[in-house]
């Protein structure tokens, strides 16, 4: 039977014309801009779904001309563009990004800042649509919106407007988290900010919820009953690379496990949502982390690993080790490797949930593995499945990778005229 594909992206025509704007981005020179935002808006604009006038401007405290940041943001894209470069396309996409440099906490930034944005609005005849991203360390959130509202740059008109997206993780702790939302939503009015995690705009991510709930032999089993645990597995082959100054104050448990691998669980975990909306997806989640068995005391050391990554080879390649990379300090207690067990209770009772995840690997690779409870052994079952070290090798599994098809495992039987006198189980795949 031929697969059956559900596509969940609303109809071209039904997609609002997005309005000609000027995207500001703070942390314009680091690595996510290089890396993902930027490699973003270029398949956007390859796919029409930019507007034909826009302008993109990098702030960041690296001093460089516009070239150089095109040049940078050029390598970028060749990298990590999940299209290719095509040499008249990016033309025209690099003419329209610029560079500023300049310091989050120095008001002389935001007034020229103000003035670079109004002179690039006049040449390109932008109506004056401002959205700010601030892919920069939490830490500095405040010091920007207040920039921002010192300079007259935060309107709050509807035409022209102004946004503001705040990057995953929205401060340290409940206090630094408190006094953001405080600032943005005294500078801002709540409908012009987007607090946003970019791990959800993944393929296989947003692919979770179209293979639970469209599946019907997946959601009557998909319960305590028949599920042994979810393991969610992220590794990264880079290490921390240009982005010390963040990872010194998030670490791989605040970079990570707090949003995009809770994300994840949520997804995995949560109750059938009646509806898409944006609202009633959340209010699902929600119930997920409060259904989520408190990990304190003593039981930290139990249920929690957390480690730095040492210096060694990655295939002929010398690494160094976390602590030498330029940037970090010396004595740094920062994890790098972070390893949680937990349990979802209620209403499906005790599920584990095991987050490993760890950067500076041999390959990078995410995914969600969900195995069955273990069914009857019966006598030509047992000793087969358990010798190669899988202690549930003998139960169908589900698993979900990035940029790959979900698949799933079964088991039956090899026949008689293959397998000689002994009849052994083997695995059956299917691709989603």
């Amino acid at each position: 039977m031929p697969i059956q594909r559900i596509d969940m992206t609303p109809a071209q025509e039904a997609i609002a014309p997005v309005e000609p704007c000027t995207l500001v981005i703070f942390g314009g020179s680091g690595d996510l801009a290089r890396r993902r935002l930027i490699p973003a808006l270029y398949n956007l604009m390859l796919d029409g779904l930019l507007p034909a006038n826009f302008a993109v401007l990098g702030l960041g405290r690296k001093q460089m001309s516009d070239e150089e940041f095109r040049a940078t943001l050029r390598e970028g894209v060749l990298a990590h563009s999940r299209q290719s470069l095509k040499e008249d396309r990016w033309s025209s996409f690099a003419n329209r990004l610029f560079y500023l440099s300049g310091g989050n906490e120095d008001r002389r930034t935001y007034t020229t800042l103000k003035a670079r944005v109004e002179d690039m609005e006049r040449d390109l005849g932008l109506p004056g649509n401002r959205i700010f991203y601030l892919s920069i360390p939490p830490s500095s959130f405040a010091a920007v919106c207040e920039g921002l509202e010192h300079a007259g740059l935060a309107v709050r008109t509807t035409r022209p407007y102004a946004r503001i997206i705040v990057e995953k993780p929205v401060g340290r702790d409940l206090a630094s988290a408190q006094q953001i939302n405080g600032v943005t939503g005294r500078v801002f009015d709540e409908s012009q900010i987007f607090r946003i995690d970019h791990y959800l705009g993944k393929e296989t991510v947003q692919n979770l919820m179209v293979v639970r709930f469209a599946n019907s032999i997946f959601e009557p089993i998909w319960n305590h009953k028949y599920i042994d645990h979810v393991q969610i597995t992220v590794s990264e082959a880079e290490g921390v690379g240009t982005r010390a100054a963040y990872y010194e104050e998030a670490g791989a448990l605040r970079d990570m496990v707090q949003n995009h691998m809770l994300q994840l669980l949520c997804l995995v975990a949560m109750e059938p949502p009646y509806s898409l909306d944006p609202d009633v997806v959340r209010n699902a989640k929600m119930e997920v982390l409060r259904c989520l068995r408190p990990i304190t005391g003593k039981d930290v050391e139990t249920y929690t690993v957390r480690a730095q990554y040492a210096g060694g080879n990655i295939g002929d390649t010398p690494v160094p080790g976390y602590r030498r990379e330029q940037g970090v300090k010396p004595d740094s207690t920062t994890e790098t490797y972070v390893a949680v067990k937990c349990a979802r209770e209620k209403p499906c009772r005790i599920v584990p949930v095991k987050w490993p995840c760890n950067s500076r690997t041999s390959r990078r690779f995410c995914s969600t593995t969900i195995p069955s409870t273990l069914s009857p052994r019966m006598s030509w079952l047992c000793a087969s499945s358990l010798k190669k070290g899988c202690p549930y090798a003998s139960c169908p599994v589900s698993r979900a990778r990035e940029n790959k098809p979900t698949r799933s495992r079964w088991r039956s039987n090899t026949p008689r005229y293959l397998a000689g006198r002994h009849r052994k189980p083997t695995n059956g795949c299917c691709w989603m």
